[in-house]
């Protein structure tokens, strides 16, 4: 089993979603999250001072069968690229070792593994 993790531009995550619905993966965990460098944020003011502002990604994960990981990434990576210039975002590829219920304490089992 791998764990894909991926952080996007927000406006594209509609997209990303239609990409792994396609491949059958409909079972993904997506927060916002502020992304400190990589992703370009907003140029700010306050009080004359000027920052720049953390940008708003989104970052989702899910857990995909090594078999089909490379499929997966490439259809992540051609729907959240963007035609601007700036960080399209970033994809995460880890190996994982074990999943435990926190309900039962006991190891779950995937249907792709």
């Amino acid at each position: 089993m791998v764990k894909i993790e991926a952080i996007i531009q927000p406006f594209k995550l509609d997209d990303v979603k239609v990409a792994l619905e396609g491949l059958g993966i409909t079972g993904i965990t997506i927060c916002h999250v502020f992304v400190h460098g990589g992703l370009v944020g907003q140029k700010m003011s306050y009080r004359g001072a000027k920052y720049n502002a953390d940008a708003l990604g989104v970052k989702f994960e899910l857990v995909v069968s090594s078999l089909v990981v490379d499929e997966v990434v490439d259809a992540i990576s051609r729907a959240a690229r963007t035609t601007t210039p700036g960080d399209d975002g970033t994809i995460m590829v880890s190996e994982m070792a074990d999943a435990i219920s926190v309900r039962s304490g006991q190891r779950v089992k995937f249907a792709l593994s």
